[in-house]
């Protein structure tokens, strides 16, 4: 399904990027409004997986983009500012995601929505820790807040998330490209 490296940087990424950016920040603002149980300030995002999904399936530049653009777009529709170091930490989501897309062959075997899960969870953890450690400084937070009250309830939210809407966007995606022959 891919003839390019993976870290080539083009036209098709930034159109990827910004299709993924739109439906990421519009759907994370349609659930901004649930918050997670003992969490500061943070809601829970099944739109998530649209960003995972993105980076795994059109690569690191795409994820980057769609959590970064995505996340700033989401919390101004919501009216919560700009807060870069989440954007950020969206951005660092989709593009560690998007490290699978030259590992992953056939978007509907196990092993590859495996791989795709994967990288999917290892990208919320970096993520959500650079987000939430940077709270620190930010946000004037203390160490425990920042790993308890933040990254950990984040993290797993993001994780139940992507284990179950991932793989139905990977199979869905792969019926997609079977059927316009690519």
């Amino acid at each position: 399904m891919k003839s390019k490296s993976m870290w080539s940087f083009g036209t098709r990424e930034v159109v990827y990027g910004a299709i993924g950016a739109a439906l990421y920040g519009i759907l994370s603002w349609a659930s901004n409004f649930v918050p997670l149980p003992a969490a500061g300030n943070i809601s829970f995002r099944p739109a998530i997986a649209v960003m995972v999904f993105f980076g795994s399936a059109f690569g690191p530049w795409v994820g980057l983009l769609t959590g970064l653009l995505g996340n700033t777009l989401g919390d101004a529709l919501t009216g919560w500012g700009l807060y870069w170091n989440w954007s950020v930490g969206n951005g660092l989501i989709g593009l560690v995601a998007g490290l699978a897309v030259n590992l992953i062959k056939n978007y509907r075997s196990g092993r590859d929505i495996g791989i795709g899960v994967g990288y999917g969870i290892l990208g919320n953890a970096v993520g959500l820790l650079f987000a939430s450690l940077t709270e620190i400084f930010v946000g004037g937070i203390d160490l425990n807040t920042a790993l308890v009250g933040y990254f950990t309830p984040a993290f797993l939210g993001n994780s139940v998330v992507t284990i179950i809407l991932l793989p139905i966007l990977l199979v869905a995606y792969a019926a997609v490209a079977a059927r316009r022959g690519r």
